[in-house]
């Protein structure tokens, strides 16, 4: 139910400061019962989407104040066609965090980092970014660099920044018949981090952003 509402409040459905209907109506209409409504409507007022008071009801809150970085929320705005507006800005924070947590890995990443990644790369390429496995490998990638980097800060961005990976991938595959192969550029950031070289790090997943974000709006034409 959170997933219904929150798809149709990302979709535009609902504007923000429109007010829902009460809560006896809309349980009523998605045929459930008062309290698993009630469940989901808290789901959606901790992600930033709903407001409640006792007054005015339900609403949906002003853009400024959704949680646009949510796993959850990630993964609802690829169900549709996603605001290229908000594709940008995602890949401008894409690019300011990812270049230097490769730069870091390079300098402290451990033998296992360097395994984890590489076989990650190996299952990507063994079940292709077509498929869940593949994407979830792909995952795995940015998640271990971000944990090779040693820091904390960075690290706890990693889960936004894995479902930013995986559902932009989702959303490539999906809307192209022949995506372009981008297991290159996830090497070249393995050698350089492999090879303890910063500067090189940095420039190699710089480049796969860039390149990624040429597919993104490729996809969303």
């Amino acid at each position: 139910m959170a997933q219904q509402i929150g798809v149709a409040i990302l979709a535009g459905k609902y504007l923000p400061g429109t007010s829902l209907d009460g809560e006896i109506e809309q349980s009523l209409a998605m045929g459930v019962s008062r309290t698993p409504y009630r469940e989901a409507i808290r789901i959606l007022v901790a992600k930033g989407l709903l407001e409640t008071r006792p007054r005015t009801g339900t609403r949906v809150t002003p853009r400024h104040r959704w949680n646009l970085l949510d796993p959850d929320m990630l993964a609802w705005m690829f169900m549709g066609k996603p605001d290229p507006r908000f594709i940008h800005d995602l890949f401008e924070l894409r690019q300011l965090i990812e270049p230097a947590a490769a730069a870091f890995a390079a300098e402290r990443r451990t033998q296992a980092h360097l395994d984890a990644m590489a076989s990650a790369l190996a299952e990507m390429a063994a079940f292709g970014l077509a498929t869940s496995e593949g994407q979830a490998a792909d995952r795995r990638f940015h998640d271990t660099l971000f944990e090779a980097a040693g820091n904390e800060a960075l690290a706890a961005l990693s889960s936004s920044v894995g479902a930013a990976v995986q559902w932009t991938t989702h959303f490539k595959q999906r809307a192209s018949d022949q995506p372009r192969d981008p297991l290159p550029e996830h090497q070249a950031v393995l050698d350089a981090v492999a090879a303890a070289d910063p500067p090189a790090a940095r420039f190699a997943m710089t480049e796969l952003l860039r390149l990624a974000l040429d597919d993104m709006a490729a996809a969303i034409g």
